[in-house]
């Protein structure tokens, strides 16, 4: 794609948690004159303090002056913008977001803006809140947009140069492959880890507790990190991306069942064959 149209220089981020305070870090290196916005002072405070953007304000109003505006919401809010929000935003400017499920948004914005752009990108932490942003999260990792024949073609092109220009892997999709997809290694993945967790909260002795706690390495770690992150983002994953979920969770709960089927029946050859399988399937993701 040629990249024809350019920003200006000031663009404002709605939301100042672990993706929106890492893009006013990277986009201020870049040279941009960040316009951030919090929800609270006290929030609005601290995001100054980390100075995570050059303007930080609990109104909605200073984004007047922005040429391109990342709603950085939580799903439940992202999917429920207040007026203050929509009335604030220029209908010139370009809008993107990065939530996590891209229907239901392309559902919501596309009849409250001329200029949205339904965006993702893949990256994060178990870490939430202000004190979350960090630099270089984007970078070598995939942001994908789902465009429908409403996009703007301008508007997408502009959300291309800068993401690229974060470092990140430009992907364009359907938004319904997209939320099927994310379902199945983003979202399952958090509650398979989240049962792990809760079976050691619920089903295990004390003793075997403890102990088990004293000898937990980096392959629990790994396994736990994902199920151990923000549990509001958990439950809007689920809610909002529900069906596609359902169907994942019913397709591992079969093979969670062959698991036990061959453990049971002592067929360690069986076994043995799913675990030949999902070791070369593993390195066909990382």
């Amino acid at each position: 794609m040629e990249l024809k149209t350019k920003p200006s220089k000031s663009i404002g981020i709605v939301g100042l948690g672990l993706i929106g305070g890492s893009l006013g870090l990277d986009l201020q290196k870049l040279g941009y004159t960040v316009y951030g916005i919090a929800h609270r002072e006290k929030t609005a405070q601290k995001a100054k303090e980390r100075k995570l953007a050059q303007i930080v304000s609990t109104d909605p109003s200073v984004l007047k002056n922005c040429s391109l505006i990342y709603i950085a919401l939580p799903l439940q809010q992202l999917l429920n913008p207040s007026s203050s929000l929509i009335n604030a935003i220029p209908r010139n400017a370009v809008v993107t977001d990065v939530g996590s499920v891209k229907v239901p948004i392309l559902n919501t914005w596309n009849n409250l803006h001329p200029r949205f752009v339904a965006s993702h990108p893949m990256t994060g932490t178990e870490e939430s809140g202000v004190n979350a942003g960090q630099h270089d999260l984007f970078k070598n990792k995939p942001w994908v947009v789902t465009p429908n024949k409403e996009t703007d073609q301008k508007a997408l092109e502009i959300v291309h140069k800068i993401s690229l220009s974060l470092g990140s892997k430009w992907i364009s999709a359907e938004a319904q492959m997209h939320d099927e997809a994310v379902g199945l290694i983003s979202h399952l993945p958090v509650l398979i880890s989240a049962a792990l967790l809760n079976t050691l909260r619920r089903d295990v002795k004390p003793s075997l507790y403890s102990f088990a706690k004293s000898i937990a390495s980096s392959g629990f770690a790994d396994t736990s990190r994902v199920g151990g992150g923000n549990p509001e983002l958990g439950v809007s994953m689920a809610k909002f991306n529900k069906k596609n979920l359902a169907r994942h969770i019913a397709s591992y709960r079969h093979s969670l069942g062959l698991f036990e089927k061959y453990l049971l029946e002592e067929n360690w050859s069986e076994l043995e064959k799913i675990l030949v399988n999902t070791q070369e399937e593993r390195q066909n993701f990382v």
